[in-house]
């Protein structure tokens, strides 16, 4: 079995570490700091090792004899595990949200022995993935909408939120610059602004700018597309109540305190759901036509164990590229954009099947279960 070291025992990593242990085809360590949470881990087969990813003699140590490290850790501690990772030739994979640490996993990747693929997960990630797909049907491109969210089936506050996954990553997205393309010119835009409504199968939702969600797109589109954005999706009101509290309360500058209100104030659940809505439109064959994405994604199961539609989609797709990688399909060294993976290769894996399955809340929920 092919020796993979997952750092980050969160609900994602845990995910990921079930979903690849399952297969027979990795042997799993999963690494954390905490205690609480390697105990939490009990997935057959999986190696647990307490890890201070801070400790650079310990991680080099940890990732001895790897294939592959998937950074499943907050994204502040994305760089250090990167730089470990390419001094010991070993290949890298995270899913952080963080233009700043995604810009230096970029610059690691230049002579690497092995491939360094950042923002495997659902955006950045699978996002950009569909965004390229569609882009790719239209001789002149205008506009490439993107809009996800993951969101709780049944909202019962006023912020119409329950966390589904790291609190760092949501305050951080709602905090750092947002990037675009307005009229073919790159863009800084902020967190939380220009908010839309739309409505989709009868539901109104609000989308806003966030962090991140774009991955490498403007870059890889540069001179291809007038106008590309990345907009968060939620019910209404959340982008309102945000604002207070970050700008009004001025909670932007204390973010372990917002941090500590959320966690304190807002339950987790598993039962949520995350939709995937890409627009693009431009010109085919002289004509100005559009091609609309949308798929949702319902909590279900990971190898029997229950599971949120945000774990299923992100431990998912983060599994998807590290298995499209072992088997070849990928580059083996470098950098690899998201928007380089073809979309149906994607759902044909074993893993990114999660995707192509009925998003229908008539239908089964997602059960996945390594082959």
């Amino acid at each position: 079995m092919t020796p993979i070291l997952v750092v980050g025992a969160g609900h994602i990593g845990q995910a990921i570490a079930a979903l690849l242990q399952g297969t027979g085809d990795y042997q799993v360590t999963l690494a954390d700091r905490a205690a609480e949470a390697l105990a939490a881990c009990r997935v057959p087969g999986v190696a647990t090792l307490a890890l201070d990813v801070a400790d650079r003699a310990a991680l080099d140590a940890a990732l001895k004899g790897k294939w592959a490290v998937m950074s499943a850790a907050p994204y502040h501690l994305t760089v250090k595990i990167a730089e470990a990772a390419r001094a010991a030739g070993v290949n890298y994979l995270d899913l952080t949200e963080d233009v700043a640490s995604t810009k230096r996993v970029m610059a690691l990747s230049e002579g690497a022995p092995t491939v360094m693929i950042p923002q495997c997960g659902l955006a950045p990630g699978f996002i950009s993935i569909v965004a390229a797909d569609l882009a790719a049907r239209f001789e002149s491109l205008h506009d490439l909408r993107l809009r996800v969210g993951a969101l709780p089936k049944y909202p019962s506050n006023a912020l119409n939120y329950n966390l589904t996954w790291s609190t760092d990553g949501v305050i951080n997205e709602y905090c750092e610059p947002c990037e675009a393309l307005v009229d073919g010119e790159l863009r800084q835009t902020r967190a939380l602004e220009e908010c839309e409504t739309f409505a989709l199968d009868g539901v109104t939702y609000e989308a806003f700018n966030t962090s991140g969600g774009l991955g490498t797109l403007c870059e890889s589109l540069a001179g291809r597309v007038r106008n590309l954005n990345y907009r968060t999706i939620r019910y209404p009101g959340h982008a309102a109540i945000m604002k207070a509290l970050l700008n009004d309360l001025r909670l932007r500058e204390r973010r372990h305190i917002l941090k500590d209100i959320l966690e304190n104030a807002l339950p987790a659940t598993m039962q949520d759901v995350v939709i995937v809505f890409v627009t693009a439109s431009g010109l085919r064959d002289g004509v100005l036509v559009q091609e609309t994405y949308a798929h949702r994604v319902y909590s279900g199961t990971i190898g029997g164990a229950p599971a949120s539609a945000i774990q299923i989609t992100t431990a998912g797709a983060a599994c998807a590229v590290l298995d499209m990688l072992h088997a070849g399909a990928l580059p083996a060294r470098g950098f690899v954009r998201q928007e380089e993976i073809a979309l149906a290769d994607f759902l044909a894996n074993r893993f990114g099947r999660v995707y192509a399955m009925a998003g229908d809340s008539d239908r089964a929920e997602p059960r996945m279960a390594a082959e």
